[in-house]
């Protein structure tokens, strides 16, 4: 516990036990797995104009909403569905923001058919492994970057809303497209150690997708 607390941890995380959990166990660490892709695209969907420790409080109110974050399941909701959720104090109840999570579900199965996975699909974006940052200070790290501006433009072109290159820069940060702990965290080093195991898994993944056409950033 005493290693816990005297931990150095990036500055955003505060006092606040859900940020110091996210912090520690979820974030930057690389996410290979289809339905936890889905779960952050919808979580930070949510966020826009909030903060995100809302949106952590409201998390397992949103997998109870939203069937465990299943995106063939969110697909096929109704309007009466969607006017459902609407009025449950579960989630943020933001109708433009349940209506996108229902349309990108459709677009998320959409590029599981065309793809294989939307992990094959998105991390093509770093070409296939964590892009490693070297930041010290909090007012170092961007809110967006070319790979995300080039992830957002496509992502929108495939029917997917509340996905602006800040959003999905988010989203790149969350599931370890990119390590963006600051260099003194020691989360920084630890996603560093394991940077190899995890790179070789998906880079076999997205050389399958791509049939060796390797995606370059206009």
């Amino acid at each position: 516990m005493h290693d816990d607390v005297t931990k150095k941890r990036c500055s955003w995380v505060g006092d606040n036990p859900l940020m110091l959990q996210y912090h520690d166990r979820e974030w930057g660490v690389p996410v290979h797995d289809d339905r936890k892709h889905f779960e952050f695209l919808v979580l930070e969907a949510a966020q826009a104009g909030l903060s995100w420790t809302i949106v952590l409080k409201k998390r397992e109110g949103y997998r109870r909403a939203f069937d465990g974050f299943d995106p063939e399941k969110v697909a096929r909701y109704s309007v009466r569905r969607i006017e459902k959720l609407v009025l449950n104090p579960e989630i943020i109840r933001n109708r433009m923001k349940i209506e996108a999570a229902v349309r990108n579900a459709r677009a998320f199965l959409k590029i599981q058919e065309e793809f294989g996975s939307f992990d094959s699909y998105c991390w093509r974006f770093v070409d296939g492994q964590p892009k490693l940052n070297r930041w010290k200070i909090m007012r170092q790290i961007p809110a967006t970057s070319v790979e995300s501006d080039a992830f957002s433009k496509d992502l929108k072109r495939r029917g997917f809303s509340f996905v602006g290159s800040t959003v999905v820069y988010a989203h790149m940060q969350a599931v370890g497209m990119i390590n963006d702990h600051l260099v003194d965290c020691f989360r920084y080093r630890e996603i560093r150690q394991d940077r190899k195991t995890g790179s070789s898994t998906v880079t076999k993944s997205v050389e399958m997708s791509l049939k060796g056409d390797k995606f370059v950033i206009s």
